[in-house]
């Protein structure tokens, strides 16, 4: 891990707009200032997706100020864990790091409705990255 006190994590997909999204502000939420959170976009979108600001509204987090970053190699070099969301090829790779690859449907489009499960599941990959890095995860 980095020199800081605490470790980092990156969040990547392609617009920034969903699933990373989701799973920064949940990781923040359950991890706290125990662990250092970042998420970006290889093609950042205008605007983060209503559903998903919806969908997070619900269990009681507020990402409506949020906005698409782009993903930069600093922010790369910079985080322990990079956790790639769909971004494929368009993620810089550099030896040493933790790369995951969490495959989840993309909520593009999609109503809250469909958007549900997918927060859900980022839920479940978040507690489950929390124990190992052994950080308990908050109520």
């Amino acid at each position: 891990m980095s020199s800081t006190a605490v470790p980092s994590v990156l969040f990547v997909c392609v617009h920034n707009a969903g699933r990373s999204q989701m799973a920064a502000a949940l990781l923040t939420r359950l991890g706290g200032e125990r662990v250092e959170v970042r998420s970006a976009g290889s093609a950042p979108a205008d605007t983060v997706n209503p559903a998903v600001v919806e969908a997070l509204a619900e269990v009681g987090i507020d990402i409506s100020a949020e906005v698409p970053k782009v993903l930069t190699t600093e922010a790369v070099l910079a985080s322990d864990v990079v956790i790639i969301m769909g971004c494929g090829d368009a993620c810089p790779y550099f030896p040493g790091k933790r790369y995951l690859d969490w495959q989840l449907d993309d909520p593009a489009g999609q109503g809250v409705v469909a958007v549900r499960p997918i927060r859900d599941q980022i839920e479940q990959r978040i507690r489950g990255l929390l124990a190992e890095l052994g950080i308990e995860a908050a109520a």
